[in-house]
């Protein structure tokens, strides 16, 4: 293990490996819950996810890889206007300024309304893009609670942007049946009885697509620290190997997690984020050494 630097940063990487300059990934924290409409909390993820890298073994095994050595810098945190749509914007002209710069951006929420920004600037900086979402909920909503930029309304506002493919839905209101496309869903009781899930997936997606991982896709016994807890989620594994399979086919041009509530009494799900965002990371890239 690295000597450790920051605790700020993710992995409390030593000074060589967490410099703007010198970093392909940019972790961009976004503490923002102003919709959450259940429990709040969320705003307090970044920072207990970022606590928690500093725990981790920087070498990944199943990867062989030690992906920290790309550069992992760490934003400040996003300083989030009380208005939705106004926090839209803003990560949308700060993840902009990151694409151009050439990074890798990371959006660590936060809420689920974080990805609509970060989205908005996938889609100007990468042509053909689509969107592959990990969550419990269909977020298609058009509105609700008077804003169309509600946590419930994400996906909704995304699917005007680029196509979207939704893996381990298993709670909606019957409102949202309209917007959907059973075409490009994957229940999540589809991950016990059907073999062909990853063709399906791989096949509604585009050539570049932006990850975002809403954390509530994990059943509540492997992740109890979201907001909105639904059972009968996904495992460690089955989302480990959806986001692998698609790291094979297609070509993930940035990410985002999101709805970390943390619980002072338990840091395992904050573990759990952090080591989400380091064990993708190390396929992405180590797929990208390969070629």
């Amino acid at each position: 293990m690295p000597t450790r630097f920051s605790l700020g940063a993710f992995g409390a990487l030593e000074p060589d490996y967490c410099r703007y300059e010198q970093s392909r990934i940019a972790i961009l924290p976004i503490p923002y819950d102003g919709t959450a409409t259940w429990q709040k909390g969320a705003a307090n993820g970044p920072k207990a996810l970022l606590a928690a890298s500093a725990n981790m073994e920087l070498y990944d095994i199943e990867t062989d890889s030690e992906i920290y050595r790309q550069g992992i810098t760490t934003l400040p945190p996003i300083k989030c206007p009380k208005k939705p749509e106004d926090l839209v914007q803003k990560v949308n002209e700060k993840t902009s300024q990151l694409l151009a710069d050439g990074k890798f951006v990371v959006g660590v929420g936060g809420e689920h309304s974080i990805s609509i920004g970060l989205v908005q600037a996938h889609a100007k900086h990468f042509s053909n893009l689509s969107v592959l979402q990990l969550d419990a909920h269909s977020d298609l909503r058009n509105e609700y609670e008077r804003s169309k930029y509600n946590h419930a309304c994400v996906m909704a506002r995304i699917q005007e942007i680029c196509p979207i493919v939704q893996v381990g839905i298993r709670s909606m209101d019957i409102s949202e049946l309209e917007r959907l496309d059973k075409a490009r869903v994957i229940f999540a009781h589809e991950f016990c009885n059907s073999p062909e899930i990853f063709a399906k997936i791989t096949a509604n997606l585009t050539n570049n697509v932006y990850l975002t991982i809403d954390l509530d896709v994990f059943d509540p016994a492997v992740f109890p620290s979201t907001g909105t807890p639904e059972p009968g989620g996904l495992d460690w594994y089955d989302v480990i190997n959806v986001i692998a399979h698609i790291i094979q086919k297609k070509h993930i041009v940035g990410m985002d997690v999101n709805e970390l509530l943390p619980n002072p009494s338990d840091k395992a799900p904050d573990f759990l984020a952090a080591k989400l965002i380091y064990r993708t990371l190390s396929m992405i890239y180590t797929k990208e050494s390969m070629k």
